[in-house]
């Protein structure tokens, strides 16, 4: 079913309330999602993955965990939450870090839905900080996707690289690693010792042609049905039943 961004925003904030998610963490959650989807890089799969895990683990006592962090550099536990959950608080942590310091370099470890970070990352990027993040699949075959945000611009470039080799070190990897500056760019390029092609690539000239042409046509979401009735299933959490003398009717849980 079609749907506009107005009313996939709105939806997805609710049901990230029914979850249990702060109103704080459910807006930022529910922007995430809606970049990734007009950009259409597949925001509605990573949703609908992010869900599945969400509800199938009771997360709501879980919270970011700081590890260690000095002036320059924070390192998180997200305890295997999606970053819709745990990337929010300390991704402002490192752009505070990099306004401060001229450079910020974050590490979450243990966290899921990975690429829903770009769209939190697209905010940070408009205020002014140039952006690089980077993560590792430890899969068959070994990939590493990088995506850089020049200062000021809405959109990326990513990169998708295939390992011919698998390094000795290589274990399951579910951590991101974020490095913010504000004065030089940091490109999405990468080098190593082992062999590596490229698998896919997205130009920021491309996905910023994605974005024009959105607004421009007013195009909304095809969303499944079976997604669009979860997310009411979870936003009607949000709300009890009146009951006689109420004067408010339903309204939010508390």
């Amino acid at each position: 079913m079609m749907v506009s961004y107005n009313e996939l925003q709105a939806l997805s904030r609710k049901a990230f309330l029914g979850i249990g998610f702060s109103e704080a963490q459910a807006d930022d959650a529910a922007d995430m999602v809606c970049w990734m989807e007009s950009h259409e890089l597949n925001g509605l799969v990573e949703l609908n993955q992010a869900l599945q895990r969400i509800l199938a683990e009771d997360n709501r006592d879980k919270s970011p965990e700081l590890l260690y962090q000095d002036a320059d550099l924070a390192i998180i536990d997200g305890h295997d939450m999606s970053v819709l959950q745990c990337s929010h608080l300390p991704l402002e942590l490192a752009f505070a870090k990099a306004r401060a310091r001229g450079l910020g370099v974050l590490k979450i470890r243990h966290c899921r839905q990975r690429q829903l970070i770009m769209g939190y990352l697209a905010r940070l990027a408009s205020r002014g900080m140039n952006i690089t993040a980077l993560w590792r699949h430890a899969q068959t075959p070994l990939t590493e996707q990088v995506v850089g945000f020049r200062a000021n611009s809405t959109v990326p470039s990513i990169r998708i690289y295939t390992l011919e080799e698998i390094p000795d070190e290589n274990k399951l990897n579910t951590g991101i690693t974020v490095i913010m500056a504000n004065h030089v760019d940091l490109l999405p390029t990468m080098r190593s010792d082992y062999s590596y092609d490229l698998l896919a690539r997205h130009e920021e000239s491309e996905l910023l042609e994605v974005e024009v042409r959105r607004r421009a046509s007013g195009d909304g979401f095809d969303v499944p049905s079976s997604l669009w009735d979860q997310l009411k299933t979870l936003a009607q959490r949000t709300f009890v039943e009146s009951f006689e003398g109420s004067q408010l009717g339903a309204g939010p849980l508390d």
